[in-house]
């Protein structure tokens, strides 16, 4: 079944760390709101199966939305696809937004998972990242969110925070177990391109991240997590039996899926395509009944190192049965052959026809599936 993601690109406020397409302003959140109305029907032929599996409402802030904006894009969705009975529709969410009464509109809606941004429970990394909500938000929300009746929860946590110590990282998840929640993400702050946190490191305002410090706190998170029922099922991922997030699971199974909004990003299989970056851009295309987007065909070796760097992010690893049904046998001899230099050093583990990375090395995944690219 297939998936869609929809890229809501506003924000209250810019993060130090953060990437991503976002304004700050939201003057022209209704236009952009109509116009990825409009380009559900634009693309509703995008995908071959029409049956949706998951929804899930990224960002920037998807809950800065109220039900008025919301509910027009289900109803465009409802009309072009078939939504599974049981389809997990996730919303990114701020704690500060997560108001009782919000809370109250949300679990009247069709969604059913809520993913909170939390980053940390401590209030000094939160005015660090310029985070919108503080350590009591954040702690209010979950139990506010309990409370009106949303069982799938996920938060998200940052690790690697310059000049914290170990103990400081302790306490954050110490803080997120006493939630209970079915599922937690954690990921390591990096250093993107023409951030502000990429600024004030240049300028010496801050100390520049500690890889060695991340990757202790990244072992040590798996360690504490899997000790209290969590299961590590990929990379920056931990869920309760049964609680793995389905739209990102289908990500790294490759399952095709339908990107709206600006610079969301699409893949049916054969092909990716993504949005302009540009709200203005981007509405006035739609508005002439014109999807701006670019297109890359990915060729066999492409789809092959893809399969690579997102199934060795999985605790199952590679399945070498589907690389011979999907690649063929040359693929498959090449990848065994790359992979004998780790297997030896025990980065990776054959086992029962799937090639995977055992805990220890996981924090060093990307540059391992990397190393077994068909070039």
């Amino acid at each position: 079944m297939s998936g869609i993601y929809i890229h809501i690109p506003f924000c209250s406020k810019a993060c130090v760390y953060c990437d991503f397409h976002f304004s700050t302003s939201l003057s022209k959140k209704k236009e952009v709101m109509d116009a990825i109305c409009k380009e559900i029907e634009l693309q509703k032929h995008y995908l071959e199966d029409k049956n949706i599996n998951s929804i899930y409402f990224g960002g920037g802030t998807p809950s800065l939305m109220n039900s008025e904006e919301w509910e027009p894009v289900f109803e465009a969705i409802d009309k072009h696809f078939d939504i599974s009975r049981d389809a997990e529709i996730t919303l990114e969410a701020n704690p500060d937004d997560l108001t009782k009464g919000k809370l109250k509109q949300l679990y009247s809606s069709p969604f059913n998972r809520l993913s909170i941004g939390v980053q940390s429970f401590d209030e000094e990394d939160l005015q660090f990242m310029n985070r919108s909500h503080n350590a009591l938000q954040a702690k209010q929300c979950i139990e506010e969110a309990h409370h009106v009746g949303f069982d799938n929860l996920t938060i998200d946590l940052i690790y690697g925070m310059p000049g914290r110590s170990e103990e400081h990282w302790e306490k954050q998840l110490m803080q997120a177990l006493e939630f209970d929640l079915p599922h937690i993400s954690a990921y390591a702050l990096t250093v993107e391109k023409e951030t502000v946190l990429e600024n004030w490191i240049k300028k010496g305002k801050v100390q520049p991240v500690d890889e060695v410090l991340a990757e202790r706190n990244y072992y040590f998170l798996g360690k504490i997590l899997e000790r209290a029922g969590y299961e590590h099922y990929e990379v920056s991922n931990f869920a309760k039996p049964g609680m793995r997030a389905k739209h990102n699971s289908a990500y790294w199974q490759g399952v095709p899926y339908l990107g709206l909004g600006p610079s969301a990003h699409s893949f049916n299989g054969d092909s990716r395509q993504w949005n302009v970056s540009n709200n203005h851009l981007y509405v006035k295309a739609i508005q002439e009944d014109d999807v701006p987007m670019e297109k890359e065909t990915l060729s066999v070796a492409d789809r092959f190192n893809e399969m690579v760097m997102t199934s060795l992010r999985r605790c199952e690893g590679i399945d070498l049965n589907k690389v011979d049904h999907d690649f063929g046998a040359d693929f498959t001899e090449h990848l065994f052959e790359e992979a004998k230099p780790m297997m030896k050093s025990g980065k990776l583990v054959h086992e029962n026809r799937h090639l995977f990375i055992p805990d220890i090395h996981r924090f060093f995944s990307d540059g391992i599936a990397s190393s077994l690219f068909y070039i």
